[in-house]
């Protein structure tokens, strides 16, 4: 399967000389599960996005220091790209800012959450399940993933079902169709990272949250059970 990743953003480069950019994290993460996975970056935030939707059999997206709703023409082609992808039903997974991307693209809503930043571990319930996962697996009740974010879709589009969610990110992973899925939190990003990039926004994190989110990582994550749903979701 060929893998068009929209490459949404850079780790800063203070960050990059520790743990690698957006490209290396997702080439880990993909290919621990597959590696016969053909992966295509696509430079989305310089405006790099695929000619043709089918040069990829599906896509997706990285995270971003950014916004959806930011006023930047790169932002604005990616949102067309994504209504493209949903008028042809090609798959699309996207991860935080792209989880947003889709929403903000298909009518939703996406704002700076009142309930503030989400750093470091969340564990969040699984809602449903949904009729692409192998009925055979066993379940678990919550998912847990290092987080990283200030903004949350609060507006649903049309034909979407919300598959995990907790009070604080009610739509925390979210199925539009048999197409589109989202994810709020980030399977490619390590506790390692996680904690740096924390204490690299030490100043413009609230102390509690920033303590929280420190002690939080003490906690397991679920990334690789996450990434092999992902997976099945675009192969199916």
């Amino acid at each position: 399967m060929k893998i068009g990743i929209l490459q949404c953003d850079d780790v800063t480069p203070e960050l990059q000389r520790l743990h690698g950019n957006y490209p290396a994290m997702f080439e880990a993460l993909l290919h621990e599960q597959d590696d016969s996975l053909e992966l295509i970056f696509y430079r989305a935030l310089d405006g790099e996005l695929p000619s043709d939707i089918d040069e990829c059999d599906a896509y997706m997206t990285t995270g971003s220091r950014h916004s959806v709703n930011d006023p930047f023409p790169w932002i604005a082609n990616l949102l067309d790209f994504v209504r493209r992808l949903h008028d042809q039903e090609k798959k699309l997974v996207g991860i935080c800012f792209g989880h947003q991307l889709i929403a903000k693209a298909l009518g939703g809503d996406v704002i700076q959450a009142p309930q503030g930043w989400g750093v470091g571990v969340a564990t969040h319930s699984l809602l449903q399940s949904p009729d692409w996962l192998d009925e055979e697996q066993c379940l678990p009740e919550t998912l847990s993933l290092v987080v990283s974010h200030q903004d949350q879709v609060v507006g649903l589009p049309e034909n979407s079902e919300v598959l995990a969610g907790s009070t604080f990110c009610p739509n925390y992973m979210i199925q539009v169709g048999t197409h589109f899925l989202g994810v709020q939190g980030h399977p490619e990003f390590s506790k390692a990272y996680s904690r740096d990039l924390m204490l690299y926004r030490e100043n413009i994190l609230p102390k509690p949250v920033l303590d929280n989110g420190l002690t939080s990582l003490e906690k397991p994550v679920d990334s690789q059970q996450v990434t092999r749903w992902l997976l099945d979701f675009l192969r199916r």
